[in-house]
């Protein structure tokens, strides 16, 4: 790539920074990026990809990579003048939960959660759960919500990395140790290693609100010890869980596709890691439970003390409850955000040319809430920057 396409991806530093002198451009370039990276991720070379984004673009333009030299920035910049817009749906999440005095979960507060999640105290007046002494935890993610012994794994990582950061600088060792940390959590060998109570069925009702109808319970099998909730046909390093069911499944199921802008997510179920493992076949694909606009997860007192969750990669240890209480996880759909796909991207929209014209999602908004203030509340978490407490929230009053 020569210098001069180089300059259509160029943000001229008067834009960017306040009061500078840099002259203005006589056009302006044709594919303006911003650049953000993710320092811990990836065998933790954001150092060196920052490096060499500032020697093409400029220190303050700041994804995924194949690699951090030179050739594979520019080729990833190439991806990016080629890519086409689409829209993707978001999802909102709100937690309730009582902390509890004591358990295996101890020290409570505060409670890791990821960066997504924020503790709120009150939410609305016409919350039925909104109950004296419940913590309320709401956000959001665009790719999947996990629950069971996947996001358990993910947690062992997560904490080993956090302890000995130097030790995942490669990131064949990062997928080494990841495997090695499967097999001593007793992911590959679950039916032997962890009791029932590590199944989904003993440790949740799950019930799901389907484009039409009421809220119903979701049977799930008991063999069942990790469940995702996805909305793009990306998880575990690009796998596909749901795949595309065949006209019979399609037809006698009430399954589709995994569009990413129908208003709904797809449900799949593992029984282990070897059962994660045909996702690598060419039809591979998990156990598909339902697709849904709604999923709300139903934690009593019984099988297990804590759990493990996952939002968009980043996991955390989830206690459940010790007594007569309950921990509530609600998952709805929220609204839709602008992104870039490549011409190789296996995201498919339902409004994409070639699709058939039964594939609609016209009604996928026909189940939402209709109260104001709840609505209002649930939209300050549609897009990334609102991810975090808004400006109009007192601190004071947050968990």
């Amino acid at each position: 790539m020569d210098e001069q396409v180089l300059k259509e991806f160029y943000v001229p530093k008067y834009i960017l920074v306040p009061d500078s002198k840099d002259e203005v451009p006589p056009r302006p370039p044709s594919t303006p990026v911003i650049v953000f990276i993710n320092s811990k991720s990836g065998g933790q070379l954001g150092g060196e990809l920052l490096q060499t984004y500032r020697q093409l673009l400029s220190e303050e333009q700041g994804k995924k990579n194949p690699g951090t030299d030179r050739q594979s920035v520019v080729h990833f910049l190439v991806q990016v003048m080629k890519a086409r817009e689409i829209k993707i749906d978001s999802w909102h999440i709100i937690m309730r939960m009582r902390a509890p005095i004591k358990g295996s979960c101890d020290p409570i507060a505060p409670l890791e959660l990821p960066h997504s999640l924020h503790a709120f105290q009150r939410v609305s007046h016409t919350d039925s759960l909104n109950v004296e002494g419940y913590h309320t935890f709401r956000g959001g993610f665009w790719n999947y919500f996990s629950m069971g012994m996947d996001a358990q794994v993910s947690y062992a990582f997560h904490s080993e990395r956090k302890l000995h950061p130097e030790r995942f600088k490669n990131q064949l060792v990062n997928q080494s140790t990841y495997a090695k940390l499967g097999c001593t959590q007793g992911w590959f060998c679950a039916s032997l290693f962890h009791p029932s109570s590590r199944n989904i069925a003993q440790l949740a009702k799950v019930k799901i609100l389907r484009r039409h109808g009421h809220w119903e319970e979701l049977h799930i099998p008991r063999s069942i010890r990790s469940i995702v909730c996805l909305n793009l046909p990306s998880f575990s390093g690009g796998l596909n869980p749901w795949g595309t069911p065949n006209h019979s499944k399609a037809r006698n199921r009430d399954l589709t596709p995994p569009y990413v802008d129908d208003g709904i997510l797809e449900v799949v179920g593992f029984r282990d890691a070897w059962h994660g493992l045909v996702l690598l076949a060419p039809h591979g694909h998990g156990t598909r439970l339902a697709q849904a606009h709604r999923i709300r997860f139903e934690f009593h007192k019984g099988a297990a003390d804590h759990t493990y969750m996952r939002i968009d990669g980043e996991p955390w240890k989830q206690p459940l409850p010790e007594n007569d209480d309950t921990v509530v996880v609600e998952i709805s759909h929220l609204g839709q955000v602008n992104m870039l796909a490549t011409p190789s991207c296996i995201s498919k929209s339902i409004y994409d040319p070639w699709m058939p014209p039964s594939a609609s999602g016209d009604d996928a908004e026909s189940t939402e809430d209709s109260d104001d203030e709840s609505m209002e509340a649930r939209r300050k978490f549609g897009a990334a920057d609102t991810f975090k407490v808004p400006e109009d929230i007192d601190i004071a009053h947050l968990s």
